[in-house]
């Protein structure tokens, strides 16, 4: 076994932060009319977030998509009566050019990595918002679009191209960098736009790409107009993509005020959520308090309480921390979870949830809190949650156990208190990870008998030895053995190589049919992680460290 190894620990002042708001955006402008938002996509090439490169053409690192998610966070809840978003360009002539290339050159591979898969995450949620709450989101191509710009237009539910016999669309990866459009661009153009595989091979093997004419042609956009019919289209678009939302017509919206959070060398704070490193043991424990007795329950007063209310908090605070461990504790390999609380209380607020779900303002929090488990779902970090004494893993916190690789349950204790875990009616479709099927589903694929046999349980405490039985646990050690088995476990793991982790992690996370989201991860994990590592990409004359030198890549000419 090997001995601990003391981790590198992130200044604060260097570490990234996720949390914006519109009147600090440096690259977008939102703005509402009725029942559109526009987004205008207008990068400040002299503020990207890291030294050392201009984010020209349009194009964006992790600072412009921190603001992108933010911007569409606060559609959703800030503006309930918006039913079609248009997001388009400020600058003349030029949608997108895509991640910048500069960055991309001068990042480290974990890096690249994360951003990608952040990027990546943003793109699924619009699909997510589309396909659970009504909200459609339209591509307003006023100029070329390259790269990651095109793959956020693929996202959308239309895209609209300007024929102005001078832009183009293209995915110039492979031919220009010697890598892969990393943030689903191959795959949306097969499954999503059903493009035909010889043509996506031109298009994708062609740097300078397609125009406006040949794109529709090729279904790589769904309409195309002349600069001075433009207009005209994108308002006939809205129209048809407003009557297919089911968003309200009247409805006043919550603010999302800023999250209260202290960051120091021991861990992440909020109010519901604390996050406790240790970095000689490369663990973060991360410790969820259970709502409250008095959580609101009636429709108005759950609005009143708008972003306070618990169900939205601990979304929030969820989502922050994965994010910041993700991306600032690279170390941090395995996450340990914990509940403190009442398992009675856990149950009402799911009562509440699905009392209500069909409330914009409840279904925005389900979409939330949907669309973070499954960001926990794609982390590649080792997750383990252990059920002990005052425990309250029950329906939407058994989700998070639920996730979990490996889940400990305390048998028997001194005390003779039995730790309990419960169903509620959320755990049976309510959070469906991105291969679409519930977590209970997932974890028993293809056992009908015993995803079955858990229905009559909803709202029943269950203890270890009927977790055990159920297959909703991995392990029940008692009192005695629990301190060690615990240890032993996490240096175990501690051990393993973290690449080897990865790999198996997301291949045993996610049973049954792939969709397009488990697609778009797995291959982000296995081609980005093996491409971008590779000589031929990030060698010292490898094609995207000299892009825009004016030497040639060197390429070794293996295929393997």
């Amino acid at each position: 076994m090997q001995p601990p190894v003391q981790t590198k620990e992130l200044p604060i002042t260097e570490r990234v932060v996720f949390d914006t708001n519109p009147d600090e955006y440096k690259h977008w402008t939102l703005s509402i009319a009725e029942s559109t938002a526009i987004l205008s996509m207008d990068v400040n090439e002299d503020e990207g977030l890291k030294p050392g490169y201009k984010l020209k053409l349009n194009s964006y690192d992790l600072g412009v998509d921190i603001e992108l998610y933010d911007a569409i966070n606060r559609i959703r809840f800030e503006h309930p009566k918006v039913k079609c978003v248009v997001i388009t360009s400020a600058k003349e002539r030029m949608f997108c050019s895509g991640a910048n290339i500069y960055m991309l050159g001068q990042s480290s591979h974990p890096w690249k990595v994360n951003f990608c898969k952040f990027t990546n995450e943003t793109r699924n949620g619009i699909e997510d918002s589309s396909r659970h709450e009504g909200l459609k989101f339209l591509a307003a191509i006023n100029g070329t679009i390259a790269g990651g710009g095109y793959e956020l237009a693929l996202a959308c539910d239309k895209l609209l191209m300007i024929d102005d016999r001078s832009s183009s669309v293209s995915l110039p990866e492979v031919p220009l960098l010697g890598v892969l459009p990393g943030t689903g661009g191959l795959t949306r153009i097969i499954d999503k736009r059903k493009v035909r595989r010889d043509l996506a091979d031109v298009f994708c093997s062609t740097s300078e790409g397609v125009r406006a004419d040949r794109a529709k042609t090729w279904g790589l956009v769904d309409d195309i107009a002349k600069p001075n019919m433009f207009g005209e289209a994108q308002s006939q678009l809205i129209s048809e993509l407003t009557a297919q939302s089911m968003r309200p017509t009247e409805a006043v919206g919550v603010n999302l005020k800023r999250l209260k959070r202290t960051i120091d060398n021991d861990g992440i704070h909020y109010s519901i959520i604390d996050v406790a490193i240790n970095r000689a043991s490369r663990t973060a424990s991360i410790t969820i308090k259970a709502p409250p007795a008095s959580l609101s329950a009636d429709l108005d007063a759950i609005h009143n309480e708008g972003a306070s209310w618990w169900p939205l908090a601990f979304a929030r605070e969820l989502d922050d921390a994965i994010l910041l461990l993700r991306t600032n504790e690279l170390e941090i390999g395995t996450w340990i979870f914990r509940t403190s609380g009442s398992i009675e209380d856990t149950l009402e607020m799911d009562r509440i949830l699905d009392e209500h779900k069909d409330n914009w303002f409840v279904k925005e929090t389900l979409g939330y809190l949907r669309r973070t488990l499954a960001r926990l779902d794609v982390s590649s970090r080792t997750i383990f949650s252990l059920i002990d004494e005052g425990s309250c893993f029950a329906g939407t916190l058994l989700e998070i156990a639920l996730s979990s690789d490996r889940i400990f349950m305390l048998s028997e204790t001194e005390s003779g208190k039995k730790p309990s875990i419960a169903l509620s009616q959320v755990n049976f479709g309510s959070f469906p990870m991105v291969n679409h099927l519930s977590r209970l589903q997932n974890r028993f694929y293809d056992h009908d008998n015993q995803f079955e046999a858990l229905t009559p349980l909803v709202g029943q405490l269950l203890n270890a030895e009927d977790s055990l039985n159920l297959g909703l646990v991995t392990f029940t050690p008692d009192d005695i053995d629990w301190d060690d088995e615990i240890r032993i476990a996490l240096e175990e793991r501690s051990s393993l190589s973290p690449d080897a982790l990865s790999g198996m992690e997301a291949n045993l996370r996610f049973s049954g049919p792939e969709t397009m989201e488990t697609r778009i991860f797995a291959r982000l994990s296995a081609w980005q992680n093996w491409i971008f590592i590779r000589p031929n990409a990030v060698g010292e004359q490898g094609a995207l460290k000299v892009f825009g030198s004016g030497t040639k890549p060197a390429f070794n000419w293996q295929r393997i």
